[in-house]
């Protein structure tokens, strides 16, 4: 990613508080989860929610990612195009469109 950018935000805060010893790809992954979780928590009893714990707990999420990406040595924005590209070609648009099967149900 490019200098300035939230990577560069996020590493610049884990650099300066030294909380890169505790960044193991497994502690990164198992971070994503709970903070996903806590993302679904907001939404745990029905449609009414805190726009602003969602955001927060959102950003927590893709700290993580962005995080765990970094440490992989990966692009997360090249990931999700690739992965994209995938789905693509699984999820063809005259057969997925308006549809929530699986690519095998199609």
């Amino acid at each position: 990613m490019t200098k300035g950018s939230p990577v560069d935000a996020v590493k610049g805060v884990v650099a300066d508080r030294e909380w890169g010893q505790f960044h193991s790809e497994e502690n990164l992954a198992k971070s994503v989860a709970i903070e996903a979780g806590e993302l679904l928590q907001c939404f745990q009893w029905g449609t009414d929610f805190d726009p602003s714990k969602v955001q927060d707990e959102l950003a927590d999420v893709l700290t993580y990612c962005l995080l765990l990406a970094d440490k992989l040595g990966v692009d997360p924005e090249q990931i999700v195009l690739q992965k994209l590209a995938v789905t693509r070609e699984k999820y063809p648009v005259d057969k997925a469109r308006g549809r929530s099967e699986r690519y095998d149900a199609l």
